[in-house]
C-alpha cells in the first residue's frame, strides 16, 4: 500500500484505476451493457485522468464536469463518480497549499448536492451519505497519506542530519588527535634538531681555521639538519590537516640524495622480474625534498608492479621522471601484454579488484597534485604531478 501511494507512482495508480473502470463496464454492470453515452463519458474520463496525471487540479475540474454530465444523462454514473473522487484524492495528497483544497471540495460537493436536490427532503439522508463517501472519504484519506509522506520526509532529514553530525564529530576527534600528535612531534624532535643545527652553525663561526675536511663535515651537518627541519615542518602540517592522509604517505620520508639510488633499485627489481624498462630520470630528482621523494618512489614501485601484474612479466614499460618549475612529473607507460593474452586489455586494469590505483591517487592528492590513469594505445598510462613546495616551506626552523 505504501508503494501504491508513492508520489513517484502516480501514473501507475491511474492506469490501475482506468483498468478497474474498464473491468466494471465490461463485467460489473448488472443492468445490461453500457450505453453509448456511458462509453463516451467513461473513455473521456480515462483519457483525461491519464493526460492530466501531473496536474491534479485541472484533472479534478474535468472529472467533476464529466460527473455532472453523467448525473444528467446516465442511470449508472459509477465510473465518473469514482473518477471524480479519485481525482480529489490525488489533489489532496499532492497539494502543498491546504487553502486551495476547499474550493475543489466545494465544487465536487456542489455537483452532488445539485444531483440530489430534486429528491429532497426525502433524499436528504442519501445525499449526505453520498457526499460523505464521495467527498469526505477522499479528503480524509488524502490527508492521511500526505501526513505519512511528510513524516517520512522528516525522518529522512533527521537521519541525514544525524549522519552528518556523527561524521562531523568523528572529523573533530581525528583533527584533535592529529593536532596532539603534531605538537608532540614538534616538541620532541624539532627542538633537538634545531638545537643541533644551531650548534653546528656556532661551531662554523668560532672555528674558522679548522681543517677543510672538518669544515666540509660541518657544512654537510648544517645542510642536513636544515633539510630535516624543513621536512619536519611539512610532516607536522600534514598531521594537522583535518582531512587526513594515508599513514604511510604522511609520516614517512626518504633522503633526497638516496632517491636516485632507490629508483634504480625499484627499476632493477622490475627488470629481474622480467620487465623491459626504459628510464628517463631527470638529474633534478636527486634534489627533491624527502616527503615528495618518497611519493615518487612509491608511485614508481606501484606503477611497475601493475605493469607486471596486468601486462605480464615480459612486457615493455617506460618510466619518465622530470622536474619543471619545481613540479615533479612521473609517468609510467606500457605496451600491453606482448602475446595479447588475457589481462592485456586496458579494461582489465579497472576490474582487477586491487587498490593500487586508488592508493596512488590518494597519495598524489595528499600533495594537492594531479593523477591520471587510463588506456594508452594497446597498453596503459599512469601519470602524476606533484606540485612544487611553497616558498614558505623551503627552509627555516620548525
Amino acid at each position: 500500500m505504501g508503494r501504491l501511494f508513492d508520489e513517484r507512482d502516480t501514473l501507475v495508480r491511474l492506469v490501475l484505476l482506468v483498468l478497474s473502470g474498464l473491468s466494471y463496464l465490461l463485467f460489473g454492470m448488472h443492468d445490461g451493457q453500457p450505453s453509448a453515452a456511458q462509453w463516451w463519458l467513461a473513455v473521456t474520463a480515462f483519457a483525461a485522468v491519464l493526460a492530466l496525471h501531473r496536474l491534479p487540479l485541472p484533472s479534478l475540474v474535468v472529472q467533476t464536469a464529466l460527473l455532472g454530465a453523467a448525473f444528467a444523462v446516465l442511470d449508472d454514473p459509477t465510473v465518473n463518480q469514482v473518477g471524480a473522487s479519485w481525482a480529489l484524492l490525488e489533489l489532496v495528497m499532492s497539494s502543498r497549499a491546504p487553502a486551495a483544497l476547499w474550493p475543489a471540495v466545494a465544487l465536487l460537493t456542489g455537483v452532488h448536492v445539485a444531483d440530489g436536490a430534486a429528491g429532497w427532503p426525502g433524499a436528504l439522508a442519501d445525499t449526505a451519505l453520498g457526499i460523505g463517501t464521495a467527498v469526505g472519504l477522499p479528503v480524509l484519506s488524502g490527508l492521511l497519506v500526505r501526513s505519512s509522506r511528510e513524516l517520512e520526509r522528516q525522518a529522512g532529514r533527521q537521519a541525514e542530519e544525524e549522519r552528518r553530525r556523527r561524521e562531523s564529530e568523528a572529523r573533530v576527534a581525528v583533527a584533535r588527535e592529529r593536532g596532539a600528535i603534531a605538537r608532540e612531534l614538534h616538541d620532541v624532535v624539532a627542538h633537538h634538531v634545531a638545537s643541533m643545527v644551531l650548534r653546528v652553525g656556532v661551531a662554523q663561526h668560532v672555528l674558522p681555521g679548522v681543517d677543510p675536511r672538518v669544515a666540509e663535515v660541518f657544512d654537510d651537518l648544517h645542510a642536513t639538519g636544515t633539510a630535516a627541519l624543513t621536512d619536519l615542518r611539512r610532516l607536522v602540517a600534514l598531521l594537522r590537516d583535518p582531512d587526513g592522509a594515508r599513514p604511510d604517505a604522511a609520516t614517512a620520508a626518504i633522503e633526497a640524495d638516496a632517491l636516485p639510488q632507490a629508483l634504480r633499485a625499484a627499476v632493477d627489481t622490475a627488470r629481474r622480474a622480467g620487465l623491459t624498462v626504459e628510464t628517463v630520470i631527470a638529474p633534478e630528482t636527486g634534489a627533491l625534498d624527502a616527503v615528495r621523494g618518497l611519493a615518487v618512489l612509491r608511485l614508481t614501485q606501484e606503477a611497475l608492479t601493475n605493469v607486471a601484474k596486468h601486462a605480464g612479466p615480459t612486457a615493455r614499460a617506460r618510466l619518465t621522471i622530470s622536474v619543471a618549475d619545481g613540479d615533479v612529473h612521473v609517468e609510467v607507460t606500457d605496451e600491453g601484454r606482448p602475446d595479447g593474452g588475457p589481462g592485456g586489455h586496458p579494461a582489465d586494469r579497472l576490474t582487477g579488484g586491487g587498490h593500487g590505483l586508488t592508493g596512488m591517487r590518494e597519495r598524489v592528492e595528499l600533495f594537492g597534485g594531479r593523477f591520471e590513469a587510463g588506456p594508452a594505445g594497446g597498453g596503459w598510462r599512469v601519470a602524476a604531478v606533484l606540485p612544487a613546495v611553497p616558498a614558505g616551506e623551503s627552509g627555516g626552523a620548525a
